[in-house]
């Protein structure tokens, strides 16, 4: 049986070679490449993207773990894409199964763990870390808790585009962009939204938003 070939994206040298060190372990896994950040993976998956799974880091510069999960997405489907971060968050658990990806583990799960992970998401499973799976449990009952009813409120067309961006994981900048508008102008949109939404978040927005189908 061939070896599954993992990448890493990861900004943070003493946590990729922590991660690199747990994939050595086993040799049913081969290593492929560290990438440093989202534009250097996909830079380098132009150049061999004969990869099984990557392990994706959230918070990155230049391109963050999101939007590359996105890009991978789009240009290279078949590869499955693991996001491994510290962040727990319920915005970043969303954004991230919005973007696309396979799984989220946690940064500090033990080399069983990830390799089990790695190959879940080979065989089309969703592996999880127990905690994240627990929130991602509870984003779902959020979601069926909320009476399905169409309510009026008062959104712009303007303001429900720039939602629907929203939901796709789009930030300010990726959405001041497409618009043709500035960040500013995006944020105070936001603002507005929140405002006749009576919410505090982006995740409470778009939840608020596929609820009442205004998206």
């Amino acid at each position: 049986m061939e070896s599954l070939r993992v990448a890493l994206a990861e900004d943070i040298a003493a946590l990729a070679k922590t991660m690199q060190d747990k994939i050595a372990l086993f040799p049913e896994l081969e290593f492929a490449f560290t990438a440093r950040h989202g534009k250097d993976l996909l830079e380098k998956l132009e150049k061999d993207h004969d990869l099984d799974v990557i392990l994706m880091d959230i918070n990155m510069p230049v391109m963050d773990g999101i939007a590359a999960t996105k890009e991978v997405r789009k240009r290279f489907p078949d590869i499955k894409i693991v996001m491994s971060t510290v962040f727990d968050e319920e915005d970043y658990i969303f954004q991230s199964i919005l973007a696309g990806a396979n799984g989220y583990l946690l940064k500090d799960e033990r080399p069983q763990k990830i390799l089990f992970s790695i190959q879940e998401a080979m065989e089309g499973g969703a592996p999880m870390s127990a905690g994240i799976a627990a929130k991602a449990l509870g984003l779902i009952r959020k979601m069926a808790d909320v009476e399905e009813t169409t309510v009026d409120f008062n959104l712009t067309k303007r303001e429900t585009e720039i939602l629907e961006q929203l939901s796709k994981g789009q930030n300010y900048q990726q959405i001041a962009d497409l618009m043709f508008i500035s960040p500013g102008t995006v944020r105070k949109h936001i603002e507005n939204i929140y405002q006749k939404l009576q919410v505090h978040s982006k995740l409470e927005a778009v939840q608020l938003a596929l609820k009442h189908r205004l998206i």
